[in-house]
């Protein structure tokens, strides 16, 4: 297993652990766990989005230089 792949789970199995720690229920991880995929897909887009946008942007400027 690479570095940055054990480096992850470890971030994820402390941050689990602290949670089930201060008395949240599984289903509440899992609701957590779920808003943080929300926000990352979100994230995803807006990024994609810019560098559409980006692209199309100098697409443009190419054709009219």
């Amino acid at each position: 297993m690479s570095t940055h792949k054990q480096n992850t789970r470890l971030l994820a199995q402390t941050f689990f652990n602290q949670l089930r720690e201060s008395g949240y229920t599984p289903m509440q991880v899992v609701g957590m766990a779920t808003e943080l995929l929300d926000l990352v897909t979100e994230d995803i887009k807006v990024h994609a989005t810019v560098a559409q946008a980006t692209a199309e942007g100098l697409k443009d400027f190419r054709q009219e230089a």
